[in-house]
C-alpha cells in the first residue's frame, strides 16, 4: 500500500495516509517516509488512550486516494461506525478512493473452515461482498518458509513473541491452508471481473440460463448454527453471482408475548449478521415454516433453499427434521440443501 501511495504521489495524484499500523516495525515506519499522514484521533477507553483513524478529518481533507490499513478493525465504542470497513464505505460515498488491506482469515464466510482446519476462531471479520465491490483485488503472498524467516528476523513480532507464534498459528500447515484460501478468493475475484468486462464490451452473453436465480436461507433461532449457515450461503451466492434472502418465519410460538428474551436476541443478531453479509432479510408470519418458505421462494424466483440445524433439544430436532421432510416432499421445482452446520454456541 505504501509503495503504491508513493507511486501515486509521483504521478501528482493527491494520496494521503488515513491510517497505517506499523506495530513498531522500523521497516514499515520507514516506508511511510514523507507521505502526508492525517493525524489520528485519540479516544479515552477503559482508562487508557486509544488512537483511531480520524474519519472526520479525512473527509474534511478530501484527498483523491486514502491509504487505510487493517480493514477488519473494530473501532472503539462510541465511534461513528462500529467497523473500519464501514468508515471506508463512508469515504467511498464521498468520492474518495481507498487502498486498504486485510488478511484472508478475516473474511466472514471462512470462519467455519478456519475453525475446522486450524482450530482458530477469528473475531474481527469483514463481509465477503466487500471484495465483490472492489475495483481491484491484489493478492500479496510469499512462501510459508519465507514468512517464518521474517518472523525469526523480527520483522513481524517482537523477539519475545516469535517462538510462540512459530509454534502456534504460524506453523507451515496453517500457512499453507491460508495461502490456498487466498488464491481461491483471488480466482473468484478475477472471474467476476472477467464477466463484468465481457458484459461491458460486448453485452451480456446469451448463455445458458443460470441454474440458481436466487438463494433463500431459512433462519433458525440458534445463533451459532445460523451463523455457520449464513457463511455457507454467502459463499454459494458469491460463486453463483446470485442474490439471496434470509427469511425468518415467525410462528405463533415466537409471538412477542411468547418468545423468550434469549431467543429474541439471537434472532435479531442473526438478522443483523445476514444483512452485513449481503442478504435481504425478510420476516414472515406463519404456522407452517415449510409452507411459508416455499411460498416465498416461488414468489421471489428462488430456486434453492438452504436450511440448517436449530436448537439442540430433542423436540426442536424433531421439528427441524419435519420442516426438512416437508420441504423435500413439496419442493418439486426448488432445490433443498440441508447444511450440516456445527453450532458455535450463543
Amino acid at each position: 500500500m505504501l509503495q503504491e501511495a508513493h507511486d501515486l504521489r509521483g504521478r501528482r495524484i493527491d494520496c494521503v495516509v488515513g491510517f497505517v499500523e506499523t506495530h513498531g516495525r522500523a521497516d514499515t515506519a520507514a516506508q511511510v517516509g514523507d507521505l502526508e499522514v492525517v493525524p489520528r484521533r485519540r479516544v479515552a477507553y477503559r482508562g487508557i488512550e486509544v488512537e483511531e483513524m480520524d474519519l472526520g478529518a479525512l473527509l474534511a481533507r478530501r484527498p483523491a486516494v486514502a491509504i487505510v490499513d487493517e480493514l477488519a478493525h473494530t473501532n472503539v465504542p462510541g465511534a461513528r461506525h462500529q467497523k473500519r470497513w464501514e468508515d471506508v464505505l463512508a469515504l467511498l460515498e464521498q468520492g474518495i478512493s481507498v487502498i486498504t488491506a486485510v488478511n484472508v482469515q478475516h473474511l466472514e464466510s471462512l470462519g467455519d473452515i478456519l475453525q475446522r482446519s486450524l482450530g482458530v476462531t477469528v473475531r474481527e471479520t469483514i463481509p465477503d461482498w466487500l471484495l465483490a465491490v472492489a475495483d481491484q483485488v491484489v493478492n500479496l503472498d510469499i512462501p510459508a518458509e519465507d514468512l517464518r524467516q521474517r518472523l525469526l528476523d523480527g520483522k513481524i513480532y517482537p523477539p519475545d513473541k516469535v517462538q510462540a507464534a512459530l509454534a502456534n498459528f504460524f506453523v507451515e500447515e496453517n500457512l499453507a491452508t491460508l495461502r490456498e484460501l487466498a488464491l481461491r478468493e483471488v480466482a473468484n475475484s478475477v472471474d467476476r471481473q472477467r464477466e463484468e468486462l465481457a458484459a461491458r464490451d460486448v453485452g451480456p452473453a446469451p448463455a445458458e440460463p443460470r441454474t440458481v436465480d436466487r438463494l433463500l436461507v431459512g433462519m433458525s433461532g440458534d445463533l451459532g448454527a445460523t451463523r455457520a449457515l449464513l457463511r455457507q450461503a454467502t459463499r454459494i451466492a458469491g460463486r453463483l453471482n446470485s442474490d439471496w434472502y434470509c427469511v425468518w418465519v415467525r410462528t405463533p410460538q415466537d409471538r412477542a408475548d411468547r418468545i423468550d428474551t434469549e431467543r429474541q436476541r439471537h434472532v435479531v443478531d442473526n438478522m443483523q449478521r445476514a444483512q452485513a453479509l449481503g442478504a435481504e432479510v425478510v420476516t414472515l408470519d406463519g404456522s407452517d415454516v415449510a409452507t411459508s418458505l416455499l411460498a416465498f421462494a416461488r414468489a421471489h424466483g428462488c430456486s434453492m433453499i438452504l436450511i440448517g440445524p436449530t436448537r439442540r433439544t430433542w423436540r426442536s430436532r424433531l421439528s427441524r427434521a419435519a420442516v426438512a421432510d416437508r420441504l423435500l416432499d413439496r419442493a418439486h421445482d426448488v432445490d433443498i440443501l440441508v447444511v450440516r452446520a456445527v453450532s458455535e454456541g450463543a
